[in-house]
């Protein structure tokens, strides 16, 4: 790979997060870094490029509808980053462009259904061509998947064993939407309504394991408010669970079942305890069953759409992202009932601000990897595990603790 003339290339980099992500390449790493932004529209390109003082990148074209302009990008790349969705729109035309010439891919995508479709598709070709395509390495899906990766580390070398029950619990968070988010999730329900067992298929949780995957383990749900004894408090639905923890069982699949074959895992919030823990627990449930059935249903999620939720583009202001974090923690047990918590805390909003700087920091982890190259679908933890865990915690605002 070292003929290629760019150790990374960020495509949309005009969206939301793809500007955040190039802000930040060009604020860590300048000149140091052999690098380019890729999308459709060169002035806006150009005035990127001046915005965000980026001088030593370089310019390239490219679209998502244009396979002979991916081509010619991933030529010239070692790592593509896409930030373009709804990834079950977009986001195909560049897989496949990854995987014919060979290299490396990272997104931020939260897609199940869209990631399976990939896998599908293009596993044997990636295997073939020693493509690595890495999806959801974004807040949708690093801190849980690197979170229960470092969590069993240190189970292993303290008890001898991995833990085979895990809760992730968010305990505090503060972050906004952007429109992206918000396409990709309408994206989902029109396609619930026009494939009625896609129901079945984002029910499974080991849906983006490989094929034939399919332990005799029934896995948790928190799908709604209920107390947790573990954490001594009332918890609710986290709506981002249904992505991480199919990246967390595909890790434990990938890793011969380095997690136990009767791993078990589960995401929630915290709500606090006693009534007021209740109430919250109950009351941010019904807002999540409100937000879902409005827009499931067409009527009121054009009107969603329209009137209340943000358009592509759109997301939080730079103050937000500044004044934003995020702190998860694991709760771990293994067999013969010895306990292990672990922390995971971020700077920034985690949608934008944390997602954008993990996101950089993942590419830039997979163009220096090094050792024997095996081509396929990977998840950040079992392709780069440890490295990703320490490049975070020193360079992405990230820490990872254990409490016990």
């Amino acid at each position: 790979m070292s003929d290629k003339p760019f150790d990374i290339v960020i495509f949309g980099a005009t969206s939301f997060v793809g500007r955040l992500t190039c802000a930040y390449v060009a604020r860590q790493y300048g000149d140091s870094l052999n690098w380019a932004m890729a999308g459709r529209s060169p002035a806006r390109l150009a005035d990127l490029r001046a915005d965000i003082d980026a001088n030593s990148a370089e310019l390239i074209i490219a679209d998502a509808t244009d396979a002979a302009s991916l081509d010619a990008m991933c030529a010239q790349a070692r790592v593509v980053v896409s930030t373009v969705g709804p990834y079950a729109l977009y986001g195909e035309p560049l897989i496949a462009a990854c995987v014919k010439a060979g290299i490396d891919y990272c997104d931020l995508t939260g897609e199940t259904q869209w990631v399976r479709r990939m896998q599908t598709k293009y596993a044997e070709s990636a295997r073939a061509t020693g493509a690595r395509i890495v999806h959801s390495c974004g807040f949708d899906s690093l801190p849980s998947d690197l979170g229960v990766h470092f969590l069993q580390a240190e189970s292993r070398r303290r008890y001898d064993q991995p833990c085979n029950r895990v809760k992730m619990r968010v305990r505090a968070m503060k972050g906004g939407f952007s429109g992206g988010t918000v396409a990709s999730m309408v994206n989902i329900a029109k396609e619930l309504r026009g494939n009625p067992g896609l129901k079945r298929e984002l029910a499974d949780p080991y849906s983006t394991c490989p094929p034939g995957y399919k332990p005799a383990v029934r896995q948790p749900s928190v799908n709604g408010a209920q107390y947790d004894k573990t954490a001594k408090a009332w918890i609710a639905p986290f709506i981002m669970a249904a992505a991480n923890t199919r990246v967390v069982q595909r890790s434990n699949a990938l890793s011969d079942q380095a997690y136990g074959a009767d791993f078990r895992y589960d995401e929630a919030m915290l709500m606090g305890r006693g009534n007021k823990g209740r109430l919250r627990a109950y009351a941010l449930t019904a807002a999540l069953g409100g937000f879902m059935f409005g827009v499931a249903l067409k009527p009121s999620r054009a009107l969603l759409t329209r009137f209340v939720l943000p358009k592509t583009g759109e997301g939080p202001s730079p103050a937000a992202q500044q004044a934003g974090f995020y702190d998860i923690r694991f709760y771990g047990s293994t067999a013969d009932g010895q306990p292990l918590r672990v922390r995971v805390i971020g700077d920034r909003d985690p949608g934008y601000g944390s997602t954008s700087k993990m996101l950089a920091e993942t590419a830039l982890c997979l163009a220096e990897l090094d050792g024997p190259r095996e081509g396929g679908f990977p998840t950040p933890a079992t392709l780069m595990g440890d490295l990703l865990v320490e490049r975070l915690s020193e360079r992405a605002g990230l820490s990872f603790d254990i409490l016990n």
